[in-house]
């Protein structure tokens, strides 16, 4: 990869090129910066139930994951294969990962669990490209907490990754718990969420 003027690059693959391209992008402060099949999308900050959601369940996760592993908020995790970098609501990785160098995203095979928060600015990304990405890598587990579901406030667990396809393990209303399995056997209590 070659870097002409700092204002563009050559490089070998697509792949290359538009990781360069993201790093490169300025966004307002608490927009999140992502590649969804390979556009650059920028969202808006995320609303402040938005974020109470994820530290509910983050708290909730710290409780049970083995200390080798982390629990993070926005982490960059990457699926060269699909052409995506999400920043993730919530993504349990190994810590070791983090210590590994100065590298600003990780692949997102290395991910026990992520989870993402339906907006209005991202749903079709959480429901669908974000699915199939994390699918594709192998991500044992998504949790998709989706408020602004059409059948109404939603939680669900998918699993068994196979392609770009995940399995639905279970799925709950706000209101009613719903379980991860192990490793981390927790129960979220999902009256805790605000349905907007």
């Amino acid at each position: 990869m070659r870097e002409c003027e700092g204002d563009y690059v050559l490089a070998d693959n697509v792949w290359d090129e538009t990781v360069w391209v993201w790093r490169q992008t300025e966004a307002p402060r608490g927009c999140k910066v992502e590649i969804v099949e390979g556009l650059i999308t920028v969202a808006p900050l995320s609303s402040v139930a938005h974020n109470g959601v994820a530290g509910r369940v983050q708290r909730r996760l710290h409780d049970v994951v083995p200390e080798e592993w982390g629990v993070y908020q926005r982490l960059p995790l990457a699926v060269p294969g699909r052409l995506g970098l999400f920043e993730s609501d919530l993504a349990v990785v190994p810590e070791a990962l983090l210590r590994a160098g100065d590298e600003q995203l990780i692949l997102a095979s290395k991910a026990e669990l992520v989870g993402e928060i339906v907006s209005a600015a991202t749903a079709t990304n959480d429901r669908i490209h974000k699915l199939a990405g994390y699918a594709q890598a192998g991500v044992p587990l998504y949790l998709l907490i989706d408020s602004l579901a059409p059948g109404g406030p939603t939680v669900t667990l998918y699993g068994e990754p196979k392609g770009d396809v995940y399995r639905v393990l279970s799925a709950a209303e706000f209101g009613d718990p719903l379980r991860l399995p192990a490793p981390f056997d927790l129960t979220i209590d999902t009256s805790e969420f605000p349905e907007s």
